[in-house]
């Protein structure tokens, strides 16, 4: 099967040819005929699959046809980088097509995206924050909404973002056609996809075991011994890009530290790092720059590099499908990769999960002349915040003014985490509303 079997408009299947597609990949095949159609979907699948395409086309080939400059398809996804992925695909795929589209994701200034939204799109994809946001402050208008896509759902739920789906659903027109995607699907997900889908079809790819093509192996090892024995490990080992999961975002960001001072292209990836940086890690490790990317769960969401040879679990994951959903990209391309995990006299009941998950047991390994006997240092070393310095107390002015009540401006607190007011800080690592990249055909900018 082709591409030109599916009678995209002329002008996609010219975009399409350009990006060097050929043959769809399995959900792509099973996904863009029955969304053509108009159908619901609810397609399991995880990143890397070709997901975003086998929404994307359809979405572009509806609204050749319609009004412009009129919001009729939104996608929400729940990381900034996930949002910035899924609008890339959209620019590629529609290079030709003229049609408009806007990211919105907190952390960035809003008006650019204030300005894009009152110029008229046609696509926006948001994170759901910041989306609540402009929603709010009456900045977009979701009435002529025809196709909407949650895309990661499983991971919207994860990082507490259910009830700002169920805000959002209340915004947009109940008549629309609805796609959801997700790697997993715990009850909480079905329950949404069967109160907002309408007669849906299930789309199933690839998410309920990992690729065959991937080697696992376990590594028991003493928490204060991990460090050591990761650049051990990385020193006798063939590696080409390396990703490294990490259970914290100060972890990540120490590993990482500690990795470049031993001498590796290194970065991590974690919530703390300002849009810039985090986009500059993400394109380094996809362009060779960092050999090695130490991430967070989340952080690493939505992260699609084909060329990474090994993952490596520096901490084993909370879930049998978190781990799946980790080493699953390795292993990609008919490529063999690798899977090493670090686990601990604590880790025992995880590992039992993940093996009757997997339906075997995995390979225990040792690495030779490591010095495993070594003792813990009587203080966290390794990874102990350093402490705050005290601050001065400061003399507050006898007539301090003060802010008038109802002054709170949404946009205002434009960081990763921008998020309503009531919502629990750790909720929101990566949400909210961003920066614009608008136009498809750039000779049109402007106009």
């Amino acid at each position: 099967m082709e591409f030109i079997t599916f009678n995209l408009h002329p002008v996609i299947a010219a975009s399409i040819t350009e990006a060097g597609y050929v043959t769809p990949t399995p959900i792509q095949q099973q996904a863009i005929p029955t969304v053509m159609q108009g159908r619901d979907v609810m397609g399991l699948a995880q990143t890397g699959t070709g997901k975003t395409a086998a929404f994307a086309l359809p979405i572009l080939h509806r609204l050749m046809d319609g009004p412009r400059g009129k919001v009729r398809a939104l996608v929400v996804a729940p990381t900034r980088e996930l949002a910035e992925q899924i609008h890339e695909s959209f620019v590629t795929l529609g290079q030709k097509t003229r049609l408009k589209s806007v990211t919105v994701y907190g952390g960035v200034n809003v008006n650019p995206q204030i300005q894009s939204l009152k110029n008229g799109v046609e696509i926006v994809v948001a994170c759901p924050g910041r989306l609540l946001d402009h929603i709010g402050q009456g900045t977009i208008d979701l009435s002529h909404l025809e196709v909407l896509v949650l895309d990661e759902a499983d991971q919207m739920f994860d990082m507490g973002f259910l009830p700002d789906i169920r805000r959002i659903l209340k915004q947009i027109p109940a008549k629309r056609q609805t796609l959801l995607f997700s790697a997993t699907m715990p009850p909480d997900i079905n329950k949404l996809a069967q109160e907002i889908l309408n007669d849906p079809v299930t789309v199933k790819v690839g998410n309920t075991a990992p690729p065959v093509t991937v080697s696992h192996a376990l590594y028991p090892v003493e928490q204060h011994l991990k460090t050591a024995l990761l650049l051990e490990l990385l020193l006798h080992t063939d590696t080409e890009s390396v990703l490294v999961f990490t259970r914290t975002k100060h972890r990540a960001k120490r590993l990482g530290e500690q990795l470049e001072k031993a001498g590796y292209k290194a970065a991590s990836l974690q919530g703390n790092l300002s849009q810039n940086r985090r986009q500059a890690a993400l394109d380094g490790f996809r362009d060779g720059t960092y050999q090695i990317l130490v991430a967070t769960d989340i952080a690493a969401r939505g992260i699609d590099v084909s060329q990474i040879s090994h993952v490596v679990n520096y901490d084993i994951p909370d879930t049998p499908e978190a781990y799946v959903h980790r080493i699953g990209r390795t292993g990609r391309a008919a490529k063999s990769g690798d899977a090493f995990t670090m686990v601990c006299s604590e880790d025992t009941i995880m590992v039992r999960t993940i093996e009757k998950k997997l339906g075997a047991p995995l390979e225990r390994r040792t690495v030779t002349g490591f010095d495993y006997t070594v003792p813990a240092p009587k203080k966290d070393a390794e990874f102990a915040r350093p402490p705050r310095e005290p601050r001065p107390a400061r003399k507050q002015p006898a007539e301090a003014k003060k802010s008038p009540a109802g002054s709170i401006n949404p946009f205002k607190n434009d960081h990763p985490g921008s998020r309503p007011a009531g919502r629990p800080q750790q909720a929101r690592p990566g949400a909210a509303g961003g920066a614009p990249k608008t136009v498809f055909n750039s000779s049109r900018r402007g106009k």
